[in-house]
């Protein structure tokens, strides 16, 4: 990527820079993945971010083999994901109850599978652009794009954190309305590398490079320019409803959610933050597994531990006017159906949230579908319990998934998507597309994402809120709740280790976005657009 004087002009940074890469090219790139992982949430260092891809991207290009560019890359990986995935040590102490050493034991173990796709990435990108800038960073973008979207769905898929995120707030992210969030982290990337290029020229003081990177920025500023105005080209109010709503953040840490006899405390908590500031009906939103209790009929009755459905259904209708609807998380258990109705045993439970009216009545019903290994169910349980691993994901049984996005309907006070706490993450994966939502609610459980983990689901949900051209919803136990416009912006929220409300108008909604419409299909397009330029380039070139 870099483009050296000829050796007799050479000043002594070039030649010191060059030693470093040539001696040292694999510790450099582990510490360039670490430090891309800064401008991610709550750091938000994006300019050592674009640095740090750079100069990751320029060792890249002074390699000598595949191997090389292949181990370069996946340092690169292990180092990022380290970094930016070390919240999982402490989810892992409650869910596990282990050590938190451990737990980063694990953060590891991830990331050295994750590692894979920031490898393949810049082998991809060696072979076909090596000792070519232009065709480099355009073939390095290209593949970044396809390896951060088979991120999102290989093995069930972990796509924390692409890259795209670091745009959420300093670039306002626009371009995603037309791109998606896989379409603007290849986006991250070319800039990256231009930046990268000139560097590189301005170190080996050759202006015709400083110029021409500085105009091929220009270009690229302009195409993001013209994305960003594409994709809001329909930025047209929907005829979508726009009620009160009223969201609550109990402040339950993950120690006292299950423990027995917290119920009615815990219980106590939400009712408090919910009572009644005025007359208009209104949507309350609870969080994720709000109430341990069953909200529907008909389990086996030693299932309700004493707290019969209709009991807690009273409880709740108490805190409601005659038209406000509640939105909760609660558990749904599965049945064997053999046997007689009292002797039936659960097989399988499911992560649901409830829509219930101040009549006690359940309007509708969401399963959370995309479930998380390890923490919601065992992959060969059998096996796994057999050697003691049971502990990952305990219980007798797993939790089951629903069958993918859905709307509920709230009756006069609109429709609601729904996605449950890490289901958010999944661009193009958040709206049932056949019965378009006002809103997505995301109730999500964030008690055990440490420090680092709550801000950057919050500006990942940011950026399904700028994909879909709809307002997010969040109620967590602890932080961070938001309220969240078409266009990303965080208007409304309460910060992490925190009890509150939030009393608002549901922001409006707007007519489907370009991605709304046709999903990744948009990325991936882009991405073998470019693929094709970089072939192209070096053919002429040739």
């Amino acid at each position: 990527m870099f483009e050296p004087a000829p050796r007799k002009r050479q000043k002594p940074l070039v030649n010191n820079l060059s030693t470093l890469f040539r001696k040292y090219p694999f510790w450099l790139s582990l510490l360039a993945g670490g430090l891309s992982a800064t401008g991610f949430a709550p750091l938000g260092l994006w300019p050592i971010s674009l640095l740090a891809l750079a100069l990751w991207m320029a060792i890249v290009d002074s390699l000598e083999s595949r191997k090389a560019a292949f181990l370069s890359g996946w340092l690169f990986g292990l180092g990022h994901f380290v970094v930016g995935l070390n919240w999982i040590a402490k989810a892992f102490t409650f869910q596990a109850a282990m050590p938190e050493w451990l737990g980063y034991i694990a953060v590891v173990l991830l990331s050295l599978y994750l590692a894979v796709y920031p490898a393949l990435t810049a082998l991809g990108a060696w072979a076909l652009g090596r000792g070519r800038p232009i065709v480099f960073v355009l073939a390095f973008a290209g593949f970044w794009i396809i390896t951060e979207w088979l991120r999102s769905w290989v093995f069930s898929g972990f796509i924390w954190n692409p890259l795209g995120v670091i745009a959420v707030d300093e670039m306002h992210a626009l371009s995603a309305r037309s791109i998606g969030t896989y379409g603007l982290s290849g986006l991250v990337i070319g800039i990256a590398g231009l930046v990268g290029s000139a560097v590189g020229g301005m170190i080996a003081l050759k202006w015709r490079i400083i110029v021409r990177r500085a105009f091929d920025l220009v270009i690229v500023a302009l195409g993001v320019l013209a994305l960003a105005v594409v994709g809001s080209g329909e930025d047209l109010p929907s005829s979508g409803k726009q009620p009160n709503i009223t969201i609550v953040q109990p402040n339950i840490g993950q120690q006292d959610k299950w423990q027995a006899g917290y119920e009615e405390q815990n219980l106590a908590k939400l009712a408090g933050l919910t009572l009644r500031k005025d007359d208009a009906p209104r949507i309350l939103f609870w969080p994720e597994a709000a109430i341990p209790d069953y909200l529907e009929t008909g389990y086996p009755r030693r299932y309700y531990y004493g707290r019969p459905p209709e009991m807690i259904r009273a409880q709740l209708a108490s805190l409601m006017k005659p038209e406000d609807v509640l939105v909760l998380g609660a558990l749904k258990l599965e049945f064997d159906e053999t046997g007689a109705p009292d002797d039936r045993r659960a097989i399988g439970a499911r992560n649901s949230v409830f829509a219930m009216d101040a009549d006690q009545n359940l309007l509708g019903r969401y399963d959370k579908s995309h479930l998380v290994p390890y923490g919601e169910y065992l992959p060969m349980r059998p096996l796994l319990s057999a050697i003691g691993l049971s502990r990952l994901a305990p219980g007798d049984f797993d939790f089951w998934p629903g069958p993918g996005p859905q709307s509920l309907d709230l009756g006069a006070l609109g429709k609601a998507g729904l996605q449950v706490c890490y289901e958010i993450i999944f661009s193009g994966q958040v709206v049932d597309l056949k019965n378009r939502p006002d809103f997505i609610f995301n109730p999500s459980n964030d008690a055990w994402f440490g420090s680092w983990g709550p801000p950057q689901h919050l500006a990942q949900a940011q950026l399904r809120a700028i994909e879909e051209g709809l307002p997010v919803i969040r109620s967590t136990p602890t932080g961070i709740s938001a309220v969240i416009t078409s266009k990303g912006k965080v208007v409304e929220s309460i910060p992490m280790g925190q009890a509150g409300r939030i009393d608002t108008k549901l922001p409006s909604a707007e007519s489907p976005t370009i991605f709304a419409r046709y999903g990744n299909v948009l990325p991936l397009g882009l991405a073998l657009l470019l693929l094709i330029c970089a072939i192209a380039i070096r053919l002429r070139a040739r």
